[in-house]
């Protein structure tokens, strides 16, 4: 089966004619109808239902279905390849969860950039068991994450420990206060990431084992707009300090005292890799070192 004859396929079932097909290919249609015939007898399976009107068949439709990603990935391939071609000397993709995809690693990748103007980079923002199964997939070259469920040729390095803070609107009574515990919550409502979510899971079971259930629950599933919801004294919100790192108007960061609970930042790398270039290491390296500069007004109000 040819990736050339898959093409071919598709052109005719968006054209609805193998002659239009053969027109906008420039190609003659007795090669248009070989390549669709040499692809059914791949298959096994009749595509189309030649009549007056061009149909597809039911295999016909799954095959046109399932093979819309085969086309997606080997044109992404051949963008990849096109820019090696090119001359960048390297193509770096990145896997990043939230909230460092937004908030830091703009910065970090626009200075690395700077340096390298002849590298190519592209970016995916995804949760930690999302990088896992691109990683595994080949789709990226490395991850920064939380710790995911780890697959089997994936290995997580954790390289911080981030902690927990309390955000609140400023006119919130806990707002006056420079820390507070968890028994301090008991009765607010509380804005938390969605269930699956591992800090989630940590900081619900440490909740129960100081105030029980006495407190209501919202979701917001990206921890990036929690700041948004807070700032309208929805609720507050737990969150790590890398997510807070630049508050809003109207809200405030606080110390939260008995919330032992820190959550890891870490690479994810596949064994599958041949070895890093010394391009890579080096945005690596950045990335980690970055972990380690936190803006000095990352807490308290802002106006």
């Amino acid at each position: 089966m040819e990736i050339r004859a898959i093409q071919t396929f598709h052109h005719v079932v968006a054209l609805g004619s193998f002659q239009k097909a053969a027109e906008q290919l420039n190609y003659s249609q007795p090669a248009i109808t070989f390549r669709i015939k040499q692809l059914e007898k791949d298959l096994g399976v009749k595509l189309f239902e030649r009549g007056k009107t061009l149909k597809l068949t039911g295999a016909g439709r799954i095959f046109y279905n399932q093979s819309k990603q085969l086309l997606q990935d080997y044109e992404a391939l051949n963008d990849e390849m096109s820019q090696l071609r090119a001359g960048a000397r390297d193509f770096i993709r990145i896997g990043i969860s939230e909230p460092f995809a937004s908030l830091k690693f703009p910065a970090v990748l626009a200075d690395f950039l700077n340096r390298h103007p002849e590298v190519s980079v592209d970016v995916y923002v995804d949760d930690a068991n999302g990088c896992s199964q691109r990683l595994e997939k080949g789709e990226i070259d490395f991850a920064v994450c939380g710790e995911p469920e780890i697959k089997l040729e994936n290995y997580y390095d954790p390289f911080y420990s981030d902690e927990l803070v309390l955000l609140v609107g400023e006119a919130h009574p806990l707002a006056k206060r420079a820390a507070v515990s968890l028994a301090d919550l008991r009765g607010e409502r509380m804005i938390f990431t969605p269930v699956n979510c591992p800090i989630r899971i940590q900081i619900e079971q440490a909740l129960q084992r100081k105030i029980g259930n006495a407190y209501k629950k919202m979701m917001v599933t990206s921890s990036s707009a929690h700041k948004f919801y807070v700032q309208q004294n929805i609720g507050i919100s737990i969150l790590t300090k890398t997510a807070t790192l630049y508050t809003i108007s109207r809200t405030k960061v606080i110390r939260i005292t008995d919330a032992e609970i820190h959550p890891p930042i870490g690479i994810l790398l596949n064994e599958k890799q041949q070895g890093l270039s010394q391009i890579v290491k080096e945005l690596i390296m950045e990335i980690q070192h970055s972990f380690f500069h936190f803006p000095a007004e990352s807490e308290g109000t802002a106006r």
